[in-house]
């Protein structure tokens, strides 16, 4: 079987493989970082023996000493160091890379994911042949590649369509247009495998769609599932075309398979035993991911699908029944999921989540009437990517789902198209349930009527619980609007089965599933509520219970039921989910802002996808608009502040001179009041004899006027 029978296993070999950080480059490299080299020649029965036998500190360091050692180089430069590689290569030149490849047992090139990779593995696989003389062991190069190198084949049997294409069909397969530079890599490795391949032997391990650990091509219907926007996955063409896949850990030991066996046929199928077309997988990853809806699409509309690629496109689209012999007959594998998706899909759903960080919230949203409930779920539904669960709509859809179940065949035959056909065990099935649904359906009119229009809890509460196991409410989580308002309410939508529960246990048995994990209370007073519900538009208020008289009888009805010894808060501080209180008459925010952020921050980061491109621009421009609307505010007041120091300054300005001028006047007429009595006394007692004086210098006109003057006026003075 080998080709290398006589030589002996390696201690340790190094493994080359490009993009490690990638979808395939990540799972098949930290698989094989944990297998011993050799293992699989062993069986997988003798396997578990020897791993049940040994201690788990001997697994440990028997992995260390033999396991493959993986090197390689990452798509983006960026990424960091997988933790299983030994050594990333960030290669500047194929002279250095070709240094790199030489030092390496083992080349593994994939060139599923990245196209440009194809030149780069037809090169390396060049230049280590024209080495060949050089080597001192032999060397191996593993070309990973895709059954769309085969896509365009004809059938094996022209006769029989069921009729599979096997490994020794290579030769006659032909690819598709879009795939031919895989296939002239193919043809290319395996000719440069034949000239010595006692120093350098080749394979191609042509590979199914692979899936599992995160998803790789299937990654775009799980998504569409799992954020249910729209609620149905679309199926391109008649979807009945087969597809060729393989979970991706599975075709890593096929990889460890042929490393160890080195197998005398150079061309793998890969493909693991199932055989479903595109219709049975989308359905299937619907009813386990989604809303179990799906849509069939005409094939050209698919291309209008920005989250598709060409390349994923054509993939979806291919037709081709597979099976491989060597991977079943002469490869020991422990199969992940030898039977395919749809059988596995529980572990595959499993592994998705683990590995994208998908996990389900599930929050409870309660307060008094006018609160503001439903806009703040709103707004944590948009942040979360949650389902808004309010117990009128649920009543409504179950209600159109149950007169859809029981509608005449006649008027359902437009959707045939959409569910495919069915055998006869799911038509029994269909039966029972529309019988089950017409009693139900009738119960709940009747009950409806008797209570006008409203309807018992028990049906809401029937209602409400299978919405809350409905896959997406399951898988993405929920914010539940206001309902349960009640501990029975509660204790009846949330309890575990009786025959579950604990007759002893003092915390009631809930059910985790759909139990909420945050329950949020918004606290108000009725002085702010009752000012709230008067200040809204009118076109709000109608139809609604926020007309005045209407809104004080359901707040009414809120407090009684919230004073009361059991309380629906009261149930969850039994199960130790203890309730966030939020004051909302303190915060004094009309646009739930802050109380959001404050709830965010109780609950922690998104636990879901990240945002959209459309979502990140949507973000960006209102970031923009949020800025210039900013920068206008701040000129507008910057001007207006401006203009107000300005006119208070001219202001200041007018007053000071009015209040200079007025002290000039002032000061002008105390002068001229205290100059009255000194002018009088000098025109009396000073100014007579002066003058005389004066008059009798100007006619003698002394040398010394002055000294005349004086002499004249004390010899003339009365007083002297």
């Amino acid at each position: 079987m080998s080709e290398e029978s006589a030589e002996e296993p390696a201690q340790g070999r190094r493994v080359f493989l490009n993009h490690l950080d990638s979808y395939c480059g990540r799972s098949i490299g930290e698989y094989l970082s944990t297998c011993v080299v050799g293992a699989s020649l062993e069986s997988i029965e003798d396997e578990e023996e020897e791993e049940e036998d040994n201690s788990a500190a001997e697994v440990s360091s028997r992995s260390k000493e033999g396991v493959y050692q993986i090197v390689g180089t990452l798509s983006k430069p960026e990424s960091s160091k997988p933790s299983f590689a030994e050594e990333i290569y960030a290669v500047s030149s194929r002279e250095e890379l070709l240094s790199h490849l030489l030092e390496c047992e083992i080349v593994l090139y994939n060139i599923t994911e990245d196209t440009n990779q194809i030149e780069e593995a037809m090169w390396a696989a060049s230049a280590l042949h024209m080495e060949i003389e050089h080597f001192t062991r032999q060397k191996l190069f593993i070309l990973i590649s895709t059954i769309m190198s085969w896509a365009k084949s004809k059938p094996p049997d022209p006769e029989d369509p069921e009729v599979a294409f096997t490994d020794e069909d290579y030769r006659r397969r032909k690819a598709h247009p879009n795939f031919t530079d895989h296939i002239n890599a193919e043809k290319l490795i395996l000719k440069l495998g034949k000239a010595s391949k006692r120093k350098f032997s080749t394979y191609i391990v042509a590979s199914g769609h692979q899936y599992g650990a995160g998803e790789g091509v299937l990654h775009y219907f799980f998504k569409r599932g799992w954020l249910s926007e729209p609620p149905a996955i679309p199926i391109f063409g008649d979807g009945n075309n087969f597809i060729p896949t393989i979970h991706i850990l599975d075709l890593a030991a096929v990889l460890q398979n042929v490393a160890d066996h080195r197998p005398k046929s150079h061309y793998i199928l890969a493909v693991d035993a199932s055989i479903h077309t595109l219709q049975e997988l989308v359905k299937c990853i619907s009813k386990n991911v989604g809303s179990g809806r799906t849509e069939k699409i005409p094939t050209e509309d698919a291309f209008l699908s920005k989250d598709l690629t060409q390349m994923h496109l054509d993939m979806l689209l291919v037709n081709l029944r597979m099976e491989s012999g060597l991977v079943k007959e002469s490869f020991n594998i422990k199969w992940v999921a030898q039977e395919g998706l749809v059988e596995n899909i529980e572990q595959i759903v499993k592994e998705y989540k683990q590995s994208r960080g998908l996990l389900s919230l599930k929050i409870f949203v309660h307060g008094p009437p006018g609160v503001g409930k439903s806009t703040i779920a709103e707004q944590l539904c948009k942040h979360y990517k949650l389902h808004h669960i309010k117990s009128k709509d649920v009543i409504s859809e179950a209600i159109a789902n149950l007169e859809e179940i029981v509608a005449p065949k006649e008027l359902a035959t437009d959707n045939v198209g959409e569910e495919g056909e069915g055998d006869d065990g799911e038509e029994e099935e269909q039966g029972e349930n529309v019988e089950e649904a017409q009693e139900l359906l009738d119960a709940v009119k009747e009950n409806m009527e008797q209570n006008a229009g409203q309807l018992d809890d028990e049906y809401v509460t029937k209602f409400m619980k299978n919405k809350l196991k409905s896959m997406p409410c399951r898988n993405q989580g929920y914010v539940l609007d206001g309902f349960p308002e009640t501990y029975e309410q509660a204790n009846d939508l949330f309890n575990c089965n009786e025959d579950e529960q604990g007759a002893k246990s003092k915390i009631p048995k809930y059910d985790t599933l759909i139990t909420p994990e945050f329950v949020i209370s918004l606290t108000a007073s009725d002085e702010f509520l009752i000012n709230r519900i008067i200040n809204l538009p009118e076109s709000i208020v109608a139809g609604t219970h926020y007309t005045q008289d209407q809104f004080l009888k359901v707040l009414n009805v809120f407090r009684e039921l919230n004073t009361d010894d059991k309380t629906v808060l009261n149930y969850f501080d039994e199960i130790e989910i203890h309730p966030q209180f939020i004051d909302v008459d303190k915060l004094e925010d009309p646009e739930n802002r802050f109380i959001v952020k404050e709830i965010i921050k109780e609950i922690g980061e998104p636990r879901n996808y990240g945002l959209t491109d459309e979502e990140k621009e949507e973000l960006e421009r209102q970031a923009a608009e949020e800025c210039l609307v900013k920068e206008a505010q701040e000129k507008a007041e910057q001007e207006r502040k401006e203009a107000e120091e300005r006119a208070e300054r001219m202001a200041n300005w007018e007053e000071w001179n009015k209040h200079l001028e007025e002290v000039k006047r002032q000061e002008q007429e105390l002068l001229e009041a205290q100059s009255v009595p000194l002018r009088n006394y000098l025109m009396r007692n000073v100014m007579p004899m002066l003058m005389q004086g004066i008059n009798e210098c100007c006619r003698i006109r002394p040398d010394d006027p002055v000294d005349f003057l004086a002499e004249y006026l004390f010899k003339n003075s009365p007083d002297i």
